[in-house]
């Protein structure tokens, strides 16, 4: 018989869900006020440095910190194919508006059309992640909370492409990273709230298996193996740039 699971959130993993969306969104932050070099070019660098803080951690690594955060008595796994292209889609679809905001930042037309491009590539990162769930059921969805969903996240998208570019002072990003984060998180558990967990076996607290597929046990390994690498390579490429510049 098919029952609707009921389902809470640890607050302690909201919170470093959070935290972690504030820390990514401050990186990318400081990042992309170097995406325009002083002679008027592109770095590509720190366009991915700003698609991997932003994309990568910001909102990936938050999100799958999210779903960790949902507690319920369903055994639950996730296909890593799922869960590794989401964090390909959230990357690259930042990088793409970053860079193409940073060659005419005053133009507000052109970070309304990021944001809106963005926005959705948020989205489908947010619902392309939850498809990997793996469960013994399926997901009822609520169409109406998945647009609202898809609004917050344009425009938080909108807005975040416009302060990545409007901070100057770390006071500034610091403050904007937190507004960020508060953005990126009312997107991920407004969509949380529109779907609603339907078991239809028996045996509710048997995990999937299979290859390709990771125990959500397992979970907080993947996603912070992935965290510490971007971070680490994040931190190694802001060092070269510095002392790049000193060698100069």
């Amino acid at each position: 018989m098919n029952a609707l699971v009921t389902t809470s959130y640890d607050p302690f993993d909201v919170l470093l869900s959070f935290v972690i969306s504030i820390v990514g969104s401050f990186i990318a932050l400081t990042a992309a006020r170097k995406i325009v070099t002083p002679n008027g070019s592109i770095s590509m660098s720190n366009v991915v440095a700003a698609g991997l803080s932003l994309g990568g951690i910001g909102v990936w690594s938050m999100h799958f910190m999210g779903m960790l955060a949902l507690k319920m008595d369903l055994g639950v796994s996730y296909s890593l194919m799922e869960t590794l292209l989401s964090l390909v889609a959230a990357v690259v679809a930042t990088s793409l508006a970053l860079a193409f905001v940073a060659r005419r930042p005053q133009k507000l037309q052109r970070i309304a059309a990021a944001g809106l491009v963005l926005g959705l590539g948020v989205t489908f990162m947010h619902y392309f992640g939850m498809a990997g769930m793996r469960f013994g059921g399926y997901i009822q969805w609520s169409y109406t909370l998945i647009a609202a969903s898809m609004v917050i996240a344009i425009v938080a998208a909108t807005a975040a492409l416009w302060l990545a570019f409007n901070t100057r002072t770390v006071v500034a990003r610091s403050v904007a990273a937190v507004i960020m984060g508060l953005a990126v998180c009312a997107m991920h558990y407004t969509g949380m709230m529109a779907a609603d967990f339907i078991c239809t076996t028996d045996n509710r607290l048997a995990v999937p298996t299979g290859t390709g597929v990771i125990s959500s046990m397992d979970l907080p390994t993947l996603v912070t193996m992935l965290s510490l690498s971007i971070a680490l390579v994040l931190s190694l490429d802001q060092i070269m740039q510095r002392v790049l510049a000193k060698a100069r």
